[in-house]
């Protein structure tokens, strides 16, 4: 049998007042850790299409991706198995914010009150897309 990497996305969601959404994780790895909305892409799905659904399953908003953050792809990310992550910066368009499938909660938290650390690699995909959302023009401009 090969071995091969799983493929999987993450969103960052910032919402027009500049908080940031995250969910409590409900399950191993990580359990009670926050944690951006994300999770597996299945077959036959787009990345982008894959991202949208995870945060609608896990957050409750409904959101359009606004830019690629990056591609997370060290084999030790995740400590289940060798886990290939491709990260957004998502508007939010719609929806409540509520917790749903494996999150054990949900909520936004502005940038001075981060629950640091975040599950996985996730503290540098929120650097990397604070970064990208600053080349944007910030969140006035992504809602403007």
């Amino acid at each position: 049998m090969q071995r091969r990497p799983w493929l999987a996305v993450d969103g960052l969601v910032v919402r027009s007042d500049g908080t940031v959404v995250l969910v409590r994780r409900g399950k191993p790895p990580f359990e009670g850790l926050w944690a951006l909305p994300g999770g597996f892409v299945e077959y036959g799905e787009r990345v982008e299409e894959a991202v949208v659904r995870e945060v609608r399953e896990e957050t409750g908003l409904a959101t359009e991706v606004a830019a690629l953050i990056g591609v997370y792809s060290d084999p030790s990310r995740d400590p289940r198995w060798h886990v290939v992550s491709v990260a957004f910066l998502l508007k939010e368009v719609g929806g409540a914010l509520h917790a749903d499938t494996d999150a054990a909660a949900v909520a936004a938290f502005p940038l001075d009150r981060i629950p640091y650390p975040l599950a996985f690699d996730h503290d540098k995909i929120l650097e990397d897309g604070l970064r990208v959302l600053s080349r944007l023009g910030g969140p006035r401009k992504l809602y403007g």
